[in-house]
């Protein structure tokens, strides 16, 4: 069997975890890796024995290499995502696609009939437990759905250079809960109310015009309602549910630790472990199914499972947010 040969671009932390899962994925060939910075391209190339290419060009020009996964800097995204394109290469693209919508509106009229596969990297629509919940919906099971409640904490603040540079909290972290919203809705958000404030950390408010905690409410046209809650800090580790409530009953998708055991003595009960670290490592089998997702897309020659509009979609709700934020009324998604 061929195996499909992916190069990766982008050699930060995620996209080291990518390149990994493309070279152990069965039908995948990690052909080579690229990023500007020598020294993650090096790292990453001795840690996994692959070529870094000098020039990302090589990646766009070079035949053998069948599909580029990227994962560089968000403000490179929609250049690599054309450049794959007209490379007719399929590209894989981590999330947000852009922090600014224009630019990506003006992307999405530029790909009008494009039939190369492009799939965003949210990577929780492939979470075991998280479609389970939404097989439990799509079966029945729980009647007619009337809630979605989304709870996602990190379980630290990122660094203050990164906080510079994110987009805003609603962009960076929020658009995969807004993304898992309209994966177990099964139909688009109509209406945005969001608060927000820094409660963690005020600077994040006073010097950055950002946030650190936040709530959102939404409602779809047939009325089901989706609540979304993030923090940036919880001192109990990575807080990842997702409970989906209906008119037979409620399914939850709870957080993952590395084992269930627990421990009873004189001082406590139910003592049991920390959740998974973070996002790395509580999505693991996610970010594999999602690469399974892409692979199989390109051989069977058949949509992805999740693609560009659905980028451009959640960013709109997230720029929705905003709007919501600076008039404090619930707004319609223009």
């Amino acid at each position: 069997m061929k195996k499909v040969s992916i190069a990766v671009i982008g050699c930060g932390r995620i996209g080291q975890m990518h390149a990994k899962n493309v070279q152990l994925h069965q039908k995948t060939n990690l052909a080579c890796i690229y990023d500007p910075n020598d020294e993650f391209a090096k790292k990453i190339s001795i840690d996994l024995g692959i070529q870094a290419v000098k020039n990302v060009d090589e990646i766009f020009n070079n035949d053998e290499i069948d599909a580029v996964l990227i994962s560089s800097p968000t403000n490179t995204h929609i250049d690599f995502i054309e450049k794959s394109v007209a490379a007719k290469k399929p590209v894989f693209c981590e999330k947000p696609i852009d922090l600014d919508i224009h630019k990506v509106n003006e992307c999405s009229k530029r790909l009008e009939g494009n039939t190369i596969p492009i799939q965003l990297g949210f990577n929780r629509r492939f979470d075991p437990g998280h479609q389970a919940a939404k097989k439990s919906f799509t079966n029945g099971e729980i009647g007619d759905l009337h809630q979605c409640l989304i709870t996602s904490r990190d379980p630290g603040l990122p660094s203050w250079d990164y906080l510079k540079v994110s987009g805003g909290q609603f962009r960076d972290m929020t658009i995969h809960d807004f993304d898992l919203a309209r994966f177990m809705l099964g139909e688009e958000p109509i209406k945005v109310f969001a608060i927000a404030n820094a409660l963690v950390n005020p600077e994040i408010k006073s010097k950055l015009n950002d946030s650190d905690t936040l709530m959102i409410i939404m409602e779809t046209a047939s009325g089901k309602q989706c609540h979304i809650n993030n923090s940036r800090s919880a001192t109990y580790g990575y807080d990842q549910r997702v409970e989906l409530f209906g008119s037979k009953g409620m399914v939850i998708s709870e957080n993952k630790k590395p084992h269930e055991l627990k421990k009873y003595n004189s001082e406590n009960v139910d003592k049991s472990e920390p959740y998974l670290n973070f996002f790395i490592e509580r999505y693991q089998e996610a970010y594999m199914n999602s690469i399974s997702s892409f692979v199989e897309a390109i051989l069977e020659k058949k949509p992805v499972a999740v693609g560009f509009e659905d980028g451009r979609k959640a960013l709109l709700l997230a720029e929705t947010a905003y709007k919501s934020i600076k008039s404090g009324r619930m707004e319609d998604i223009d």
